[in-house]
């Protein structure tokens, strides 16, 4: 795993591990944009970067650190704690505030996002146009989108809010709810009020740190499925022209080429999505697992208490970012992990070989951009970045190329409905074992019957239910009470005489 959710993890983590996810790291960058502190207050726009002024431990006022003090950072700093403050109660208690976080990040992103100009969007379009006809021979899957939009940075945000709190519910309510169900019940009962104070805190601390995240993010993707899964309406494929006039300006190859590369990605995207049903609820539903076995070891809250000092605001930072608070990972959570992994390499390989065979010979340059886009996910991408941010998760490039070479040697050894009939069913597909031995999967897939493995499936979940639901009758018959108006049954044996 490459990070704990919401920033809970320890302050000092290796720097190497996090060298080139660093602004500092990217070309065009000029420093680290995200959180210093575990929940993300440190960096909010209008806030003085030195930190709090006047606390002790804390720089920006004599006495407080180094550096001098500047009255207008302080009237700003007030006047966003107030903007921040007005949100409290707007969470609608939930454990994140993602109006806060929505606020935040379409602030971040007014002063470098400008309105799409009708040539962009008619690019958009013409490349998702194109596109799909030279995908239509390369797969089974018809066309997912029923709609094709250009969208700004801001756009992203607004129409990948939904998603983001689906993502980020459990995760944030296991972490907000943790420490809080590990406290004794005296404990408990003596913070009374204080507690939902704290929930309401906590909310503005996840939504201001993630609304950090996704107006970083907003810059960065290219399509709505750049982290793996549409973040956007369901059936609409969208591009972001500006980010790929971006992205392009460093490559030697024609905007026009590299747009419909993408598009042609994203379209491949929406019609695995679109046609296989359970794949959506299946990602989601990992996040989820993860979440549920989110625990904090009570000792360490303990250890904690006794480390701060109530007169010194700086010890709660330092015990805060000292990793006591930091969950930790379960056998459950690792398979649930591992899962998501497999599940989000399986999608990007086979995405990654539909449209090379789509438009390996249309586009001369169609091998340096599968490339390009390659390294880009393994170097700390967007996607990496968002699941590290939400559950810890890193994705391995070697998983990735396993399994585009997977689905490359099934769609010569079975054609593309053999290759493509595989997401019929989540029992079908390959696991995170296969990965390891693409060819051995293939050799055994080779003589499997999608179709009849299927219904060989479906027989069994039928029967099984058959037998549960005869043996709760069977139950029920059991303990049913006599019914008062019907005889008794007789007596298997005959009356005795008195003796």
């Amino acid at each position: 795993m490459n990070d704990t959710p919401f920033g809970f993890g320890p302050a000092d983590r290796d720097p190497d591990k996090d060298k080139g996810n660093r602004d500092e790291d990217r070309p065009g960058k000029g420093g680290d944009q995200g959180p210093k502190d575990p929940f993300g207050f440190g960096n909010l726009p209008g806030m003085p970067s030195g930190g709090f002024p006047g606390i002790p431990g804390f720089p920006g006022m004599p006495g407080g650190g180094t550096g001098g003090f500047d009255v207008s950072q302080l009237g700003q700093m007030l006047t966003q704690l107030g903007q921040m403050l007005s949100h409290a109660g707007s969470s609608g208690g939930g454990p994140v505030n993602y109006e806060l976080a929505g606020q935040l990040a379409t602030q971040q992103l007014a002063q470098r996002t400008s309105s799409l100009t009708a040539d962009q969007r008619k690019a958009v379009a013409d490349a998702v146009q194109l596109a799909e006809l030279w995908l239509n021979p390369a797969t089974e899957f018809p066309i997912g989108a029923t709609d094709t939009q250009a969208w700004t940075a801001i756009d992203w945000v607004k129409s990948s809010m939904p998603t983001w709190k689906r993502l980020c519910d459990p995760v944030a309510q296991r972490v907000a709810g943790a420490w809080v169900e590990a406290l004794p019940e005296p404990a408990r009962a003596a913070a009374g009020p204080m507690l939902a104070m704290l929930g309401q805190m906590g909310g503005l601390a996840f939504g201001s740190q993630l609304g950090t995240g996704l107006s970083q993010l907003a810059a960065e993707v290219l399509t709505s499925t750049d982290i793996g899964v549409p973040v956007g309406p369901e059936r609409i494929a969208a591009l972001m022209p500006e980010a790929i006039e971006t992205f392009t300006a460093g490559l030697d190859r024609p905007a026009s080429e590299v747009m419909i590369f993408l598009a042609a990605r994203e379209a491949a995207h929406q019609r695995l999505f679109a046609h296989v049903g359970w794949l959506r609820e299946r990602l989601l539903g990992a996040v989820e697992d993860y979440a549920r076995g989110i625990t904090v070891d009570t000792s360490r809250i303990e250890e904690l208490a006794g480390q701060i000092d109530p007169s010194n605001p700086a010890s709660i930072q330092e015990a805060m970012q000292s990793g006591l608070f930091e969950p930790q990972t379960t056998p459950a959570q690792k398979a649930a992990l591992a899962r998501l992994e497999t599940l989000l390499a399986l999608i990007e390989g086979w995405v990654d070989t539909v449209v090379a065979d789509a438009v390996g010979e249309r586009l001369p340059g169609a091998e340096a951009l599968r490339e390009t886009l390659r390294r880009r996910r393994a170097s700390g991408g967007p996607a990496e970045q968002a699941f590290a941010t939400i559950v810890g998760l890193e994705l391995r490039p070697r998983k990735l190329r396993s399994a585009a070479e997977l689905w490359r040697l099934l769609g010569e050894q079975r054609g593309i409905v053999g290759r493509d009939s595989l997401w019929a069913h989540p029992d079908l597909i390959p696991t995170a074992e296969d990965l390891d031995d693409p060819a051995g999967f293939v050799n055994r897939a080779d003589d499997l019957d999608p179709i009849a493995e299927i219904e060989r499936q479906l027989r069994a979940d039928e029967a099984m239910d058959a037998a549960e639901k005869a043996h709760e009758s069977d139950r029920a018959e059991e303990t049913r009470p006599p019914d008062p108006g019907q005889p008794e049954p007789p007596d298997d044996e005959p009356d005795r005489p008195d003796a």
